[in-house]
């Protein structure tokens, strides 16, 4: 005697519709990664409002990264550079961790998000990224100092560009969905994102050799 079991169908949402498909375990992982980052980006973030708003109090508050002439927090701060839009930069990294730790959070808690949504979120990821090119080359070449708690942005800016662009592409926003496995896509932003770093740090190293292994 043969016998054939029945699947079930989804429940109905209340008008009708099937519901959203859960979340995958490759997005969990990058809410995780992601979380990751917006925290040490916020915490380094939040340390520079700090000893921003100490040097408004006092003009010579030494912060606690200057270190040495080309290590020095205090002597970015100080430059029009440190203040773009008319107020210290680390206040859009504050605000903008956490609408990313936002999205992270919901990610874990089980929320889906529009294609639209993702876009977006990767558009505002980006720009964030090459603000922080941009604060990399003036420091590097202009400010001729270095910014100890900026170069923590800078690192976890790359990680986290670098795994929601492999995010993009593993849900078929950037190429075809499914085209690349989950292993290639991770080792990608990996790879992606500690060549950068490498190639940054490295013009860093020659730019400052004289002090450096002075």
């Amino acid at each position: 005697m043969s016998s054939s079991t029945t699947v079930p169908p989804a429940p109905a949402t209340h008008d009708g519709a099937a519901p959203p498909a859960p979340v995958t375990r490759t997005d969990r992982s990058w809410a995780v990664l992601a979380l990751v980052c917006c925290v040490v980006g916020f915490a380094a973030s939040a340390v520079l409002v700090a000893e921003r708003l100490a040097i408004f109090q006092d003009a010579g508050h030494r912060t606690s990264c200057d270190i040495n002439a080309w290590l020095s927090c205090g002597t970015v701060m100080r430059t029009p550079q440190a203040e773009l839009f008319g107020f210290p930069n680390p206040f859009i990294g504050i605000v903008a961790y956490a609408v990313v730790a936002a999205v992270a959070l919901g990610v874990l808690a089980g929320a889906r998000f529009a294609r639209w949504y993702w876009v977006l979120l990767w558009l505002g990821i980006a720009a964030g990224s090459v603000f922080t090119l941009w604060l990399w080359w003036q420091t590097t070449f202009h400010i001729n100092a270095l910014c100890l708690y900026c170069m923590v942005v800078w690192c976890a800016q790359t990680v986290l560009l670098a795994h929601t662009t492999a995010r993009m592409r593993r849900a078929g926003i950037f190429g075809t969905a499914g085209r690349d496995t989950d292993a290639g896509l991770s080792a990608w932003a990996w790879l992606s994102a500690v060549g950068a770093l490498v190639i940054v740090f490295g013009v860093i190293a020659v730019r400052f050799s004289t002090v450096i292994f002075a």
